[in-house]
């Protein structure tokens, strides 16, 4: 015992080092405290924390340690330790918090359970920790908190495992420590933990508990009302607003009922919490209304709709007069763009008064300063400042305040563009003369991303202004969109860049490019592909080395993933060129062609031959005749990956061959034949239809359809035909089951014989499909295809026999499917 004292006296001073300024003495801290072993680490740790005499800075840095060491080494650390080490951890960690008096010091410790909580959850999300939950009903109210505290990190982490496996205890337990009166604290963080839980739920979990929610929800709010009047209390009733919303925003239109309980409380907050300590709770019930208006939709919501807009005029009006931090403005923000969701073309009645204060805040210029190293210590981060390091002795900052607002306000901006189209046209040229800049905006990733997402939406308000507004619009957006493909460092924005630049070249057409963009593009996208390929050699490398692991196989994976990311938003780019340029573009192409023949080489990875294909595909369905000039490189390839082990590059191939047999001229004739034996062996194949294989089999199938439809004489037909028929319909490929129902209706329409069947003997098994595709949702009923389908219904109907023999042998479902076909078209 006198040897462990005297190690946790030496663990005591290490602590203490670990602080020092002293770079040196840091330095060799952090290497000793490496070395100790996991478990050795867990006791020591565990015995500071639970020391109270003890220096606080010590317990605090030992409370950080030991979470750390659950979130990074737990796999290692923790299975290790023998059974009743483990139990009396767990017992441990929960005594403390009963007795820890500290309010940081015990935040912390509730972390350390959360970690370790969220940790003891296997995959299945079987909760290895059972006691956690019995946290809420101890009669310790910073007990109670710290469960909360625990719950709702856990519902965040493991959403929607945890709400499947717990939500019957956890609900309820949450709403009873909910009704603590005698605690505000412990309420709120009830409510915080309860709006966790419902976030990320389920609707169908959520439903069973709904009228259970509402009711403690609402007493709470009426409670919690009546103390704001007598004692000015509002922690509480925050958090309530924010947990209605959520069950809202879950709920969606099963909230319908109970939106008469809720809305006038709610109106009569948002009219009358104009002190300033109220802002909080005043623009949370703000958001708190325009998410239920949007759960509930516009029908029950317009009865209250006109009200809402005048009090949020109102306080739009007193707009200039809000500070600058007031908490209200995001909410108002956020509020103006769900109206306009639930409202639609009506809203553009507002947009004069909303868009001053909302191009305001999108405009906001933050601070930046460039300082030497020294400078930069000396503003801590707690001034709002963060710092990129530029080499030694400079760092690049930005003060952060404001960003976020700014962000959310440009978001909104695009909402407004996506809901009103033409309705937003006034806007657009002030719009993208703010947002277009912002392409080169490094410091936050949100603004980057809205700012691209933007730039076709404007694009389609601007269309009716003519053709010369748009294309001068266009003409500003179009250098800056290049030149931020080349320069973006960051993966995830410039996919998101790239894939707004191919969504304007659709909006633009043909002739939207001129040779020095088409000169620029080409040499980026060349040095994307180069880089792609460079980059897998680089990883291979890695595998061969001595410290390669797993850990370093993940981040692999990961860098693999975004550069696959980057590769199918370059294919998205040639996609949108290929289709408005078609065959004219060809030349221009010809520089990338080795490198795109070279992703679709045998040995290379399956999302390289995959959008490789896709390529080519594009080629084909674009361009054709003159794609056959290639086909020397692309044919064999695609032939023989009908059949890959992967259904992804399988799909790509078949839908090759199916623009093949549609676009291409009389040169692909042979191939059509070579090519139908190889997609009926894959869609004849066990486990055709499994989730993974499913999308592949049915491009397959289509394929075979357009082959029948568009170059009949390369197979017999005859024979093909009922097979067909006995593979449809297809619902998961929405595109390529419009195909085939098209195709089927040809084939009805002109009374196909081998279709039909001797005396129509067929048509209960087409009805069936029929029936099938509409229960599949498999045609949107805005499709012309659905008028087809229901024509053939009719023609069925108009002779009784064979009406009632058809619709007897459909089972309950089919009988009502095709009665909502018929309503519907």
């Amino acid at each position: 015992a006198a040897a462990a004292a005297a190690d946790q006296e030496q663990f005591y001073l290490l602590l203490g080092n670990l602080l020092s300024p002293d770079n040196a003495v840091r330095k060799q801290a952090e290497e000793t405290y490496e070395n100790i072993p996991g478990q050795s680490k867990i006791t020591f740790l565990l015995q500071a924390i639970r020391n109270t005499a003890a220096a606080e800075e010590a317990r605090q840095m030992a409370a950080v340690l030991l979470r750390r060491l659950l979130s990074s080494a737990f796999e290692e650390v923790y299975p290790a330790l023998s059974p009743d080490d483990q139990t009396s951890i767990k017992s441990g960690l929960l005594l403390i918090i009963q007795l820890e008096t500290q309010s940081s010091m015990r935040k912390k410790i509730c972390d350390i359970v959360a970690e370790l909580a969220r940790n003891l959850i296997d995959e299945d999300g079987n909760n290895q920790w059972p006691e956690v939950l019995k946290f809420l009903f101890d009669s310790h109210p910073r007990v109670r908190y710290a469960a909360c505290n625990a719950i709702g990190q856990m519902a965040t982490d493991f959403a929607p495992g945890f709400q499947k496996k717990f939500h019957e205890k956890v609900i309820a337990a949450l709403l009873q420590t909910m009704e603590d009166q005698g605690n505000q604290r412990v309420q709120a963080h009830a409510a915080a933990a309860l709006i966790n839980f419902t976030e990320d739920c389920p609707k169908s979990l959520l439903i069973p508990y709904l009228d259970n929610l509402v009711k403690h929800l609402h007493s709470t709010m009426v409670i919690k009302l009546q103390e704001l009047i007598q004692k000015g209390t509002k922690l509480v009733l925050e958090q309530v607003v924010t947990s209605i919303a959520s069950v809202a925003d879950t709920a969606e239109e099963k909230f319908v009922p109970y939106y008469d309980l809720f809305m006038p409380s709610l109106k009569h907050i948002v009219e009358n919490a104009v002190q300033k300590e109220l802002r909080l709770l005043r623009g949370k019930t703000i958001e708190c209304i325009s998410l239920i208006g949007l759960a509930v939709g516009k029908e029950k919501f317009m009865q209250d709709a006109s009200d809402v807009m005048q009090l949020l005029l109102k306080t739009q009006t007193d707009f200039s007069d809000l500070e600058d931090d007031d908490p209200q403005i995001s909410y108002m923000i956020s509020a103006w763009a769900r109206m306009c969701k639930i409202l639609g073309k009506e809203f553009q009645q507002y947009l004069p008064v909303v868009m001053g204060p909302l191009m305001k805040t999108a405009s906001i210029k933050p601070e930046v300063a460039l300082l030497d190293t020294q400078d930069m210590e000396n503003m801590s981060d707690d001034d709002g400042w963060e710092f990129v390091n530029l080499g030694d002795q400079q760092s690049f900052g930005i003060k952060t305040a404001g960003l976020e607002e700014k962000a959310t306000a440009c978001q909104m901006l695009v909402c407004y563009a996506k809901e009103l189209k033409e309705g937003f046209v006034e806007y657009t040229e002030q719009v993208v003369k703010l947002m277009v800049p912002l392409l080169k905006f490094y410091f936050h990733d949100d603004i980057l991303l809205t700012n691209s997402t933007s730039m076709p939406l404007l694009l389609e308000c601007a269309r009716v202004r003519g053709p010369e507004y748009l294309t001068q619009m266009w003409h500003f957006m179009c250098d800056a969109l290049i030149k931020a493909i080349g320069t973006e460092p960051d993966s995830d924005v410039l996919s998101e860049i790239m894939h707004s630049f191919a969504k304007c070249i659709d909006v633009m057409g043909d002739g939207c490019l001129n040779n020095e963009h088409f000169e620029e593009l080409g040499g980026i996208l060349k040095g994307k592909l180069e880089e792609h390929f460079k980059n897998q050699e680089l990883r291979q490398v890695k595998r061969q080395d001595e410290d390669y692991d797993e850990q370093v196989e993940e981040s692999l994976q990961d860098e693999d993933d975004n550069d696959v990311y980057v590769l199918t938003k370059v294919s998205d780019i040639l996609h949108s060129i290929f289709s408005s340029y078609k065959e004219k573009v060809l030349p221009w192409f010809e520089r990338l062609l080795p490198l795109i023949v070279n992703l679709i080489c045998p040995h290379r990875p399956w999302p390289d031959r995959q959008w490789g294909l896709c390529i080519f595909d594009d080629i084909v369905e674009h361009c054709s005749p003159s794609s056959f000039k290639y086909a020397e490189y692309f044919l064999r390839p695609m032939l023989q990956s009908i059949c890959d082990n992967s259904p992804e590059v399988r799909q790509a191939a078949a839908y090759g061959v199916g623009v093949m047999a549609q676009f291409g001229g009389d040169s692909y004739r042979p191939f059509c034949t070579e090519a139908l034996p190889l997609l009926v062996r894959v869609i004849q194949s066990p486990d055709a239809k499994t989730k993974e294989n499913v999308n592949a089999t049915e491009n397959c199938i289509s394929a075979v359809g357009k082959i029948m439809k568009f170059k009949p004489d390369c197979v017999n037909v005859e024979e093909v035909l009922p097979h067909w028929l006995s593979w449809l319909p297809l619902h998961e490929d929405k595109e390529e089951a419009v195909y085939t129902f098209n195709y089927l209706c040809d084939l009805i329409e002109s009374n196909n014989p081998v279709v039909l069947g001797p005396n129509n003997s067929n048509l209960p098994r087409i009805f069936g499909i029929i029936a099938d595709g509409e229960i599949h949702e498999a045609i949107k009923h805005e499709d012309p295809c659905i008028k087809r389908l229901a024509n053939v219904v009719r023609q069925v109907q108009t002779s009784g026999q064979l009406w009632t023999e058809c619709i007897s042998q459909l089972n309950a479902d089919q009988q009502a499917a095709i009665q909502e076909l018929l309503n519907s078209a």
